[in-house]
C-alpha cells in the first residue's frame, strides 16, 4: 500500500518542509509493528515528490482477533491496499502537514496552492468508478481510475473493486492530505477500529472548511460513523441545517433495512406453508433468522446450521437471551457445512437458505442441489439472493454487493436456475421480489420457494 505527493512549479521544495522530512533521508519507522518508509524521489524547485509505503505484519493483524479460529483471517485485503488502517499507520509521519505546523520560517507555505499530483492504491471499494468521482470532483480534482494489469486466466480483474486512483489539482498539501484522511475510509469497505465519538472530531477538524459544502456530505459522513447515535451529533452549518428543516419530511415512516425485509418475507412464507414444523436455517450466521423462526407459532425444532465458530458463539448469545419468551422455540446449533451430508437434516419440513447460494462458487451449486433435492428431500426449500441489476440503484455499476460474493444473478439468470432444478426433481416453485421495487431494476433480493409435489417418492 502507499501514497505518492507531486508538487510542480515555484516552492516545490518546500514539500519536504511541510512534512518536516530531510529529502536526503529515508524516513523509516515502525508504528505498532508495521514499518512505515517515506522517501523523495525528487526534490528541487521545480519539482518534489514524496512516497509513503506501508507493510504491514501480518501477525499483528489478526493478534487478539474474535475470528481467530476461522480461515477467513488469513483471506483478506487488508496487508494490501490503501485503507482506513493505512490512514491510521501513517497518520504519525505525516501529522506535521496534516496540523499545518511546520517551522516558522515555512508557516507561509501552508496555505499555498501548488499543482498537485496524488495518486494511491490498490483501494478495495464497492463504490462506482462514478461515484469515486463524485466524491472527489467537487473538491478540484481531476480523476483518473486504474486497475491492474495482471493477465488471468480466469474473469478475476472484471469483478475485482481494486483500483489505483490518481488525482491531480492545484491546492495546499494540508488540504489534500484532509481529503484523504476522511475519504479514503469512505472508499474502504472495511473499518478495522472501533467507531466512536472521537472520529467525529477527526471529522469536524479534517472536514473544516469543505465538508460542509460537498454535495455528498451526508453519504460521506454515514459512511464514516457507520452508527445512527453518531452521524446525529455531527454538527452542521446554519445554511444546511435551514435546507434540511424545510426538505425533511416529518410525517415520513421510518426507512426499514433491507435484512429485516427479507427475514419478514422469509417468515411470512413459512407461515403461508402448511408444514413447518421442523426447520433447517443454513448457513445461519449469528442466529438473527433462526431466532425469529423460533417465534412462528407450531414450529417444533429448528436445526442453526453454521460453519464459523464464532459466529456460533454469537448466536448462541442470541439464543440465550430470547430464551425466556412465551412460546420460544430455541433452535438448536450444528456445525456443519452445504459442501457436507448429514443425515440429521434430512426430511425436515422447510429449508431455508438465506443470503447463502452467492457466497458459493458457481460450479460447486449443482451437488449442493442434488443433496437437497435428493437426498434431503425436504418438503419445502426458500432460498434468497441479490438481484445483479438491482446493483445500478446503489449506484455500483456491475460490481458485486459484497466482496465475499463469488456470484450474483439477474432475475433472468435466476429464474433460469430455478427452473432447471424444478425439471429434474418433483419440486414446483415460486418466485418473488423482496424490498423496493423499481420498473427497470426490479427488486434489490430475489426468492423462490420450491414445494414438492404431492406423492412424490
Amino acid at each position: 500500500m502507499q501514497l505518492s505527493i507531486k508538487v510542480l512549479g515555484e516552492g516545490a521544495e518546500n514539500l519536504s518542509r511541510l512534512l518536516a522530512k530531510n529529502p536526503n533521508n529515508l524516513y523509516d519507522r515502525e508504528e505498532k509493528g508495521n514499518r512505515i518508509r517515506l522517501v523523495f524521489t525528487s526534490s528541487n524547485e521545480k519539482e518534489a515528490e514524496a512516497v509513503i509505503f506501508v507493510t504491514p505484519d501480518p501477525v499483528e493483524l489478526v493478534r487478539n482477533s474474535p475470528g481467530i479460529f476461522d480461515i477467513t483471517q488469513y483471506i483478506n485485503d487488508r496487508e494490501f491496499v490503501v485503507s482506513s488502517l493505512f490512514c491510521s499507520y501513517i497518520r504519525t509521519a505525516l501529522g506535521t502537514a496534516l496540523n499545518g505546523k511546520p517551522k516558522e520560517e515555512f508557516i507561509q507555505w501552508v496555505d499555498h496552492h501548488f499543482e498537485m499530483e496524488i495518486g494511491f492504491g490498490p483501494v478495495a471499494s464497492r463504490l462506482s468508478d462514478q461515484k469515486i468521482h463524485e466524491l472527489f470532483e467537487p473538491l478540484g480534482y481531476l480523476v483518473e481510475i486504474e486497475r491492474g494489469e495482471a493477465d488471468y486466466s480466469f474473469n478475476l480483474k472484471q469483478k475485482s473493486s481494486a483500483r489505483y486512483l490518481k488525482l491531480k489539482g492545484r491546492i495546499t498539501v494540508q488540504q489534500a492530505l484532509r481529503h484523504l484522511f476522511i475519504l479514503i475510509p469512505v472508499l474502504d469497505n472495511y473499518k478495522h477500529y472501533f467507531i466512536d465519538e472521537k472520529e467525529i472530531e477527526k471529522i469536524q477538524r479534517y472536514g473544516e472548511g469543505w465538508l460542509d459544502e460537498h454535495p455528498l456530505r451526508s453519504y460521506i459522513i454515514e459512511q464514516s460513523l457507520r452508527f445512527k447515535e453518531l452521524i446525529n451529533k455531527v454538527p452542521i452549518s446554519p445554511s444546511i441545517a435551514t435546507e434540511n428543516k424545510v426538505n425533511d419530511d416529518v410525517s415520513a415512516p421510518p426507512k426499514i433495512r433491507l435484512n429485516e425485509l427479507r427475514y419478514q418475507a422469509i417468515i411470512d412464507k413459512v407461515e403461508s406453508l402448511p408444514f413447518h414444523q421442523k426447520i433447517v436455517d443454513f448457513g445461519s450466521g449469528e442466529g438473527k433468522l433462526s431466532v425469529r423462526l423460533g417465534m412462528v407459532p407450531n414450529v417444533q425444532e429448528i436445526l442453526a446450521v453454521e460453519p464459523s465458530e464464532s459466529s456460533q458463539l454469537r448466536a448462541l448469545e442470541r439464543f440465550e437471551k430470547a430464551a425466556g419468551k412465551d412460546q420460544f422455540v430455541c433452535p438448536t446449533p450444528i456445525w456443519g457445512s452445504l459442501f457436507y451430508y448429514d443425515k440429521r437434516l434430512r426430511g425436515k419440513d422447510i429449508i431455508i437458505l438465506c443470503e447463502v447460494i452467492e457466497h458459493i462458487d458457481e460450479f460447486r451449486l449443482p451437488n449442493i442441489m442434488k443433496t437437497i433435492f435428493s437426498e434431503y428431500q425436504p418438503n419445502a426449500l426458500i432460498v434468497t439472493t441479490p438481484n445483479r441489476e438491482y446493483n445500478a440503484v446503489y449506484d455500483m455499476d456491475e460490481n458485486i454487493r459484497h466482496a465475499d460474493h463469488r456470484f450474483e444473478w439477474t432475475r433472468g439468470e435466476f429464474k433460469d436456475w430455478c427452473e432447471t432444478w424444478v425439471s429434474s426433481f418433483p419440486y414446483s416453485m415460486h418466485l418473488q421480489g423482496i424490498g423496493q421495487e423499481y420498473e427497470e431494476y426490479g427488486f434489490p433480493t430475489q426468492m423462490c420457494t420450491f414445494v414438492r409435489k404431492e406423492g412424490a417418492i
